[in-house]
């Protein structure tokens, strides 16, 4: 009986429909005192291993969409302490290799500090924004990167 009840509660859960996965961005800027930089974090897993990219992840069942964010940059970089605010949702069909994504995207201007990479990050740097354009290449960064420059 016990076995049944679990199955029907599980079903409970379950839908007719295919769904996506939902991940978030960060675009971090800093200021060194003569040139505004952005953070970016060289991935350390497939899919665009050792590409540079923007930090970010999938987010848990039982957190935000800001939550998510937050936890990802602090894995990633160490980044702790920012005040982020969201600026636009990607959801373009085939723009992730694994499966169907959708990305919400968050910016926020910090004081530079140290990052270093961390959890599924390689490393993590601050880069010029000029750089940057020509490091991130990873999934959405630089549609990402441009989103953000047309929508200000």
């Amino acid at each position: 009986m016990e076995e049944k009840k679990r199955t029907q509660e599980e079903l409970n859960f379950c839908y007719k429909y295919p769904h996506p996965s939902v991940t978030t961005d960060c675009v971090i800027f800093g200021f060194d005192g003569a040139k505004l930089k952005v953070l970016l974090i060289q991935r350390g897993i497939e899919p665009y291993k050792g590409r540079w990219a923007f930090p970010g992840g999938f987010l848990q069942m039982d957190e935000s969409a800001e939550e998510g964010a937050l936890r990802e940059l602090h894995e990633e970089t160490g980044l702790e302490g920012a005040y982020i605010r969201q600026f636009h949702t990607f959801t373009a069909p085939e723009r992730d290799p694994r499966e169907r994504v959708i990305t919400i995207a968050y910016y926020a201007l910090v004081r530079m500090q140290e990052v270093k990479g961390g959890d599924d990050a390689a490393d993590a740097r601050w880069f010029a924004l000029d750089e940057a354009t020509t490091k991130s290449s990873a999934g959405q960064s630089r549609h990402c990167a441009s989103r953000y420059t047309l929508s200000r």
